[in-house]
């Protein structure tokens, strides 16, 4: 398949799942403020298949990402029944079998970001930066860390101007007082995975890994990246 066509194909997919969790979500209000950033990004995805700034790979892993989301959306991320539909399967819950008390979709949101886009963040800073060695790998986290320090300021914004039982459900904090620092990490901890996988598949297959991995720590002459000033 084509480049243009697996992104047309995927857009495509996206937009019919997007129209069947936009009837009746379970919180009206709440899924309009979810879908505000899906809104914001859809611009910067077509500016990006136009420029063909990411490989087939990184559209199926933002596919998903925006599937899941779009999930979470639809439900509200605190009531999303995944151990319903668990107990449907198996007649056990995922809750039970980790003792766990709380829905924990809104952190697995956060652990598939970083496991899933860190890959896509790759791709921009070796097409646009340049980047090698060891900053290929270091960026996409630092990018990674600091969109979810920001997306949990966002949050904590919002659920102040929203106020009431809208800001708390788009908060979805259910009660723990750390919950950002843990979406964080988690967010850190997808990325830091997947550029583990990636090095590894690197240093296996890529003859020179290590020199670019070398390089990276070397200090540029001047000339090596921008041309000597001229002299006045």
């Amino acid at each position: 398949m084509t480049y243009e066509r697996l992104v047309k194909l995927l857009g495509a997919l996206f937009l019919l799942l997007w129209v069947a969790l936009a009837i009746k979500p379970l919180y009206r209000a709440d899924w309009m403020v979810e879908n505000v950033l899906v809104l914001l990004l859809v611009p910067l995805l077509i500016a990006g298949y136009r420029k063909h700034l990411f490989s087939r790979l990184s559209w199926v892993l933002i596919f998903v990402f925006m599937c899941v989301h779009e999930i979470g959306a639809h439900y509200t991320y605190s009531k999303v029944p995944y151990d319903e539909w668990c107990r449907s399967l198996t007649g056990h819950t995922i809750n039970e079998v980790f003792g766990w008390e709380r829905n924990h979709f809104d952190r697995f949101i956060h652990l598939i970001y970083g496991l899933l886009l860190a890959y896509p963040f790759r791709e921009i800073f070796l097409r646009i930066a340049k980047a090698r060695g060891f900053w290929g790998y270091f960026l996409p986290l630092d990018l990674t860390m600091s969109t979810s320090m920001l997306f949990e300021l966002i949050e904590w914004l919002a659920a102040e101007v929203l106020g009431g039982d809208l800001g708390q459900a788009y908060l979805g904090t259910q009660g723990d007082i750390w919950d950002a620092h843990k979406d964080m990490a988690l967010a850190s901890l997808g990325a830091i995975i997947a550029m583990l996988i990636i090095a590894a598949i690197n240093y296996r297959y890529q003859r020179d890994f290590a020199r670019q991995w070398s390089d990276s720590w070397r200090v540029k002459a001047s000339g090596d990246a921008f041309a000597a000033e001229p002299k006045k």
